[in-house]
């Protein structure tokens, strides 16, 4: 997991070929004008979804975990909590991965929590099983699901 400001974010193109690619997207586009949806960036390897969501409590935020897929999140206005855990630690899940939707949930218990204001970013890999959408109010974000190498 990675957490720092999108203005970084071309720090870690070292991290997956199309890292490069979505950093040249995102320098471009006006992401906090842009309607929810889903948004192209190149093909299968990378692409952009656009929404605004109401919060939860912790315990009603699923610790979920990708195979294809990392999460470069976003947050466009207001303030989003996350939890985290490492995969391997976890031992309680909730179901299957669902292959066609890149996603598995899981019952554990995070292992810490953190907020991300305006303008900054959480990058999580297969590795992270992340909760998102913790918190009170509304956050609008933006998720680049970039593919695994």
């Amino acid at each position: 997991m990675v957490l720092d400001t999108l203005t970084n974010l071309p720090s870690y193109n070292a991290l997956n070929s199309h890292f490069a690619k979505v950093c040249a997207y995102l320098k471009e586009a006006h992401l906090s004008g842009l309607p929810e949806g889903r948004y192209p960036i190149d093909g299968d390897n990378a692409y952009l979804m656009i929404s605004e969501r109401d919060l939860k409590k912790p315990a009603d935020a699923a610790l979920e975990v990708h195979d294809r897929y990392i999460d470069i999140q976003i947050v466009l206005s207001g303030r989003e909590g996350f939890g985290w855990k490492d995969r391997s630690r976890c031992a309680a899940p909730r179901g299957a991965m669902n292959t066609e939707k890149d996603v598995m949930f899981y019952d554990d218990e995070p292992s810490t929590y953190f907020t991300l204001g305006e303008g900054e970013i959480g990058i999580f890999f297969p590795q992270d099983a992340h909760a998102p959408l913790v918190g009170d109010g509304r956050v609008k974000k933006a998720v680049v699901k970039v593919k695994v190498e």
